[in-house]
């Protein structure tokens, strides 16, 4: 399998650029004055997206947990499994020391900046502020969420209803052609029973007539036939 098609390579490159771009967030958010607006912005940007790449390389290292029970089966050798465990390891490396420095930025710029009393209410009821605008917008998603399950409930309980109904009319077709196959086959012994009835009967004559009356029956039987095709075909 080649790297563009290794499923391993496919996931590495995504969090690479993800790294790549926390790493120019962080570039922008330390030349950002602290305690505005902004600042408080890109920190939660990066912390938030420390932590979706730090789950994304936990799910990679478990998929090569699987791998390196079997290497040979996923086509690779105890080298790539090294390989893939010293990229994981330095990705989280970097992603860790990312959170660290932005953590640890935060803190400052909310407690080592000044020692004033009133400046530190102020930076205690900016951090509540922000904890309380972090909460709200989480109980929106989560409501956003909630709502979008919702719809694909509603869509998905339609979809269910159109295939019951489908399968009602599927039903009610199969009954009727079963109703049709019945009559058809009932049709089809009666007629059979009567033709049984007028063989035996032919028979029955046949066998009580000399052979000269058989020859005239079959002179008669020749000359109506004649009659009736020629009424039917030539009139």
């Amino acid at each position: 399998m080649t790297p563009a098609q290794d499923p391993f390579y496919i996931v590495k490159d995504e969090i690479q650029d993800s790294i790549d771009k926390v790493q120019d967030t962080f570039l922008q958010w330390k030349q950002t004055p602290e305690n505005t607006g902004e600042y408080v912005h890109l920190t939660k940007e990066l912390l938030t997206s420390c932590e979706s790449i730090q789950w994304q390389v936990d799910e990679l290292e478990k998929a090569i947990s699987v791998a390196q029970r079997d290497p040979a089966y996923y086509g690779l050798n105890e080298a790539e499994i090294g390989r893939r465990r010293s990229w994981t390891s330095t990705a989280r490396n970097q992603v860790l020391a990312l959170k660290r420095n932005v953590e640890g930025g935060r803190q400052k710029s909310v407690f080592g900046r000044s020692t004033n009393p009133s400046e530190s209410i102020r930076s205690k009821k900016n951090i509540v502020q922000d904890n309380d605008e972090f909460i709200a917008s989480e109980s929106d998603q989560q409501i956003l969420l909630i709502k979008r399950q919702d719809e694909e409930l509603d869509a998905l309980s339609a979809s269910v209803q159109r295939i019951g109904g489908v399968g009602l009319t599927i039903h009610d077709e199969l009954v009727g052609q079963e109703k049709l196959l019945g009559e058809l086959s009932l049709d089809m012994e009666t007629t059979t029973n009567r033709l049984d009835f007028v063989q035996k009967r032919v028979a029955m004559v046949m066998k009580k007539a000399s052979w000269k009356g058989q020859i005239m029956m079959i002179a008669f039987l020749v000359i109506l036939f004649i009659i009736l095709f020629v009424l039917v075909f030539l009139t």
